[in-house]
């Protein structure tokens, strides 16, 4: 889900969680829980078909918006490690989350959901983790735009559908972005290294056009495409506090070599972490409480995560091996 101005809890359908159980997981996935277990969202064939409503909305008609729609998945197809892809069938007079049995893209006017731009719910195979079927609706109650620069004051179509495609293909969302408070209480985005940073851009941005590493490693490690994963590294490990492990710490992989960084969380009551895709080479590594946001946007049980710390870096290099995986780290934090 993609917010406008304010990180809000995040519901993007109903039994669907952001996962967190025992086993901690590479990246934030979506996924849905039977029991005590776990599963992984996931598409098990490409490629995935879909349909765009045939509406209008004032600035971007049904043509302009299959066009631009059309770019965001081909900004995803094009990520070699994940081997995804798309076809549109054709135009539809049906609405997003209606269960059809249709991947369905569209906009629906709900102004009563002022700060949300666009959101995506899925149908899933509750034995499996499979995706059936995956909607995806746009907020007419904003105005939008296809410019090929953007427009100031306008939602940027392609940039809305590149972030909740993400979430089709499986992901949740990635914290690597900073925000300021704004007199009126939302926050506006200064910068951010993932197109998945729950909120978006000033109205009128393209930024979240393009992919960044975080993005790129996450959907590489949900379907793992020709050689991902022997091409790349990861790092692992544990963060704790006063000896015990710390849930929901936010921990970050700085390449030296390239500049880009890639995150993960803390996921389970040990602190274990575990980073993967990492381009070969030495990482700064630092680990960070959660505080600049809604919890929600991460987790489904926010009163687990820890964020009584202060910002701590691993006391020496993280040197990622190709087609394997640091020794166990242990980055300690103290209470603030």
């Amino acid at each position: 889900m993609r917010r406008h101005g304010r990180a809000l809890a995040v519901a993007l359908a109903a039994g669907l969680v952001a996962l967190s159980g025992a086993r901690p997981q590479a990246y934030l996935k979506l996924g849905y829980r039977v029991g005590d277990r776990s599963l992984s969202l996931e598409w098990t064939s490409f490629p995935v078909r879909y349909y765009v409503t045939d509406r209008d909305v004032p600035g971007v008609d049904a043509d302009q918006f299959r066009d631009a729609v059309a770019r965001a998945f081909d900004t995803w197809r094009q990520v070699p490690g994940a081997g995804a892809s798309f076809e549109f069938v054709g135009f539809t007079s049906a609405d997003p989350f209606e269960d059809d049995g249709m991947n369905v893209l569209g906009f629906e006017n709900r102004p009563e959901l002022e700060r949300v731009l666009g959101a995506t719910t899925y149908l899933v195979d509750t034995v499996t983790g499979d995706i059936l079927e995956s909607d995806i609706f746009f907020n007419s109650a904003f105005a939008w735009s296809v410019a090929p620069g953007g427009e100031a004051g306008k939602e940027d179509v392609q940039s809305i559908a590149t972030h909740e495609i993400g979430h089709l293909l499986g992901l949740g969302h990635s914290a690597l972005g900073e925000t300021e408070l704004r007199p009126d209480g939302s926050r506006r985005v200064i910068a951010a290294e993932s197109v998945m940073f729950p909120i978006a851009y000033t109205a009128g941005s393209i930024e979240s056009r393009t992919l960044k590493a975080d993005d790129v490693a996450g959907v590489s490690d949900v379907y793992g495409a020709g050689g991902f994963r022997t091409e790349t590294g990861s790092v692992s490990g544990r963060v704790t506090k006063n000896g015990r492990g710390v849930f929901g710490a936010h921990v970050v992989a700085f390449d030296l070599r390239r500049g880009t960084l890639v995150g993960n969380f803390s996921l389970d009551a040990d602190g274990n972490f575990v980073i993967a895709g990492l381009e070969p080479g030495p990482h700064v590594l630092r680990v960070e409480p959660l505080d600049d946001g809604d919890l929600e946007s991460y987790f489904d049980d926010p009163s687990r995560v820890d964020v009584d710390f202060g910002a701590t870096f691993l006391d020496r290099l993280a040197v990622v091996p190709r087609g394997g995986s640091t020794p166990a780290l242990t980055i300690a934090v103290r209470a603030k």
